[in-house]
This record gives structure tokens, sequence and C-alpha cells, in this order.
């Protein structure tokens, strides 16, 4: 069964958009929203955790995915203690948790890609 755009444009969040594809790659598109999503599918993380799981990220570029991410509504942020230093935890919310099907899909597809071309290495 094809899947189609339903409209000519799809609007959210005051943003226009030409198709549904166009409105979901903005929402987890680039090389680390959908990472991020990953590391949060299964439980909340701190900052410093995200960090250790993705080492090649920089600071500011994960930093500024937070936010995005958070902007858009696919992830909370709670900040627990008023003094620094101060306990910050990231979750996906039930957007962010709608999102885990597609994850799961993305995942599947890679390891199948690398079992048929590529290979598993370890550290």
């Amino acid at each position: 069964m094809k899947t189609e755009c339903i409209g000519d444009y799809v609007k959210l969040n005051e943003k226009t958009y030409p198709c549904t594809v166009s409105l979901t790659m903005d929402l987890v598109g680039g090389k680390w929203k959908a990472v991020i999503l990953y590391h949060l599918r299964n439980e909340p993380k701190r900052y410093s955790e995200l960090r250790k799981e993705m080492p090649s990220v920089t600071e500011m570029t994960l930093s500024l995915q937070l936010k995005q991410l958070e902007k858009d509504g696919l992830l909370s942020r709670q900040v627990y203690g008023q003094k620094p230093p101060v306990k910050v935890v990231y979750s996906l919310t039930d957007f962010g948790k709608s999102f885990t099907p597609v994850l799961e899909a993305i995942t599947e597809w890679g390891n199948k890609v690398v079992s048929e071309k590529g290979e598993f290495l370890s550290k």
C-alpha cells in the first residue's frame, strides 16, 4: 500500500512544509537528533550519560540538538535543585515516544545493511 501526503502542504507550529516527510525530517533529521532519541528510548538520562554514549558529538552540538528536540516537544528537560551543580535529566515526551517504532525500524534496517555489506566492530 502506497502512503501519500494528504494535503498539498502541511503546517505544524506555525511552519509550513511541502509534505509530511519534510516535516518529519525537520523534527528528527540531521546527524544527531535520531541518535539522541534512540539513547533516550528506554530511560531518562543526564547530559553526561548522553555524552558518554555519543563520544563523537561535540558538547555544543549535543546542547543545541537537545534544545531543539525540547522546543519541538520530543523530549522534556527536568531540572532538580536550585544551586549549581543542578541535576538535569532528559526524557522522551509522549510525542517523542511515538517515534520509537521508527527508531526500531531504522535500527533493524541499519543492522541488515551492515550484515550484508559491512561488518560489526568491537571497541
